[in-house]
């Protein structure tokens, strides 16, 4: 009975039991896996070592002072420009209410004219009156001395 237990036992981990063909099978393509890909990378770092001396000699020599000096004059001059800009939208915005100034001030000119003419008018009609009434004043008074004077 020992003989068929065993047997039976060495069949059934025959049949059952595939752990050491799937451990031999995982190593298998484990090893096929790292051959494959460790060709392809050592081609891949074959290259990268051919191309970043070739980067490195088209690279120009990095003076990070000389170009961050360059920047500042760049953001200077633009800054420069942008001032002028302002500068002129200021003037233009000041000549624009000079000229609105300006056309006020010569509306108010021409009615300060228009209000002397008519104060020159009314101060001539007064004075037009005034002279009629001592023109009328003395030429009664011319009548009267001549009344009274023997010739």
């Amino acid at each position: 009975m020992e003989k068929i237990a065993k047997d039976v036992g060495d069949i059934q981990s025959r049949l059952l039991d595939h752990r050491p063909i799937i451990t031999a099978e995982v190593r298998y393509f484990v090893r096929e896996f790292e051959e494959k890909r460790g060709h392809r990378e050592s081609r891949l770092l074959e290259n990268l070592n051919k191309v970043v001396p070739e980067t490195n000699e088209q690279m120009p020599p990095t003076d990070i002072e000389g170009m961050l000096s360059d920047v500042v004059k760049r953001l200077e001059a633009a800054n420069h420009m942008a001032e002028r800009v302002q500068q002129r939208e200021l003037e233009a915005q000041q000549s624009t209410q000079l000229q609105g100034n300006m056309e006020r001030l010569k509306d108010e000119w021409a009615e300060f004219l228009k209000e002397q003419q008519r104060l020159k008018e009314e101060m001539d009609e007064e004075h037009a009156k005034a002279v009629g009434q001592l023109s009328t004043q003395y030429s009664e008074k011319k009548k009267d001395l001549t009344k009274f004077s023997p010739l």
